[in-house]
């Protein structure tokens, strides 16, 4: 179930009234419902995106105090982004990148160097580059994910960075202080970009987790982007990894 699909969300955090929340990855699927969720809530919006064209519907539906369109692979340019954001702001939400599955047999070893390194820098870029724009007591919010804990043919790289980035979100928090880091770890998440990892195999996916699920329905980017708000608003919440999956992670194989 999704947004789209017809599924209001739950109701806004009135907490972000009145303060400024930067999201890259905004132009679609979690980070874009996230952004909405945040605006409905009161919220002010800094929208990052790769496409420039998704970023300007994004922009023209929420109306963000700005809009800075690049990869955040780029990490000269994300560091220019954080240099150039007039601070302060209250939370920063990172959701771009995409999982990468691929048996060993298949790896590319330089390939895999770049995976490793653009995942892990791209963290690392905007801890060490919003340390002066992040107000105490704000938030910087993570993407991970839930499968990658469980071996299997495939898995090497995603579960290696899904360790990693539960460690890293643990001692960013120590190091960051007062500003809080967590992290979200998802599952099946019903997205354009599960739309396109999947292909003509999409609702087949669909009615598997309807059925197998014990939350019964398919988790959409509202659910996900729900947490995000609430991570936000408890200034309790800090070095964390928070499940949402839908019980997806308790089946067996």
């Amino acid at each position: 179930m999704t947004a789209a699909s017809g599924d209001p969300g739950p109701s806004p955090c009135p907490d972000l009234a009145g303060q400024t929340v930067v999201v890259i990855g905004a132009s679609a699927g979690i980070g874009l419902e996230t952004a909405r969720q945040v605006r409905a809530g009161g919220g002010r919006l800094v929208l990052v995106g790769r496409n420039p064209e998704r970023l300007q519907e994004a922009a023209h539906e929420l109306q963000p105090l700005s809009t800075a369109a690049f990869d955040a692979n780029d990490t000269d340019r994300l560091q220019q982004f954080f240099q150039e954001l007039p601070g302060p702001v209250d939370h920063v939400m990172v959701t771009a990148g995409s999982p990468s599955y691929r048996p060993l047999s298949d790896l590319d070893l330089d390939a895999a160097r770049r995976e490793f390194a653009q995942r892990l820098t791209v963290t690392l870029g905007v801890a060490l580059d919003c340390r002066d724009k992040v107000r105490p007591g704000g938030t910087l919010l993570f993407m991970s994910g839930t499968g990658g804990r469980r071996p299997g043919v495939g898995m090497v790289i995603v579960s290696a960075l899904t360790a990693a980035l539960s460690a890293l979100t643990a001692n960013l928090a120590l190091e960051l202080a007062p500003i809080r880091v967590n992290l979200i770890a998802a599952g099946f998440v019903d997205t354009p970009l599960s739309a396109s990892l999947l292909g003509d195999q999409l609702e087949a996916r669909r009615e598997e987790l309807r059925a197998t699920l014990p939350i019964r329905r398919v988790v959409g980017p509202s659910d996900v982007a729900a947490l995000a708000v609430h991570l936000m608003c408890n200034d309790a919440l800090t070095g964390a990894t928070y499940d949402i999956d839908g019980g997806q992670q308790l089946l067996p194989h």
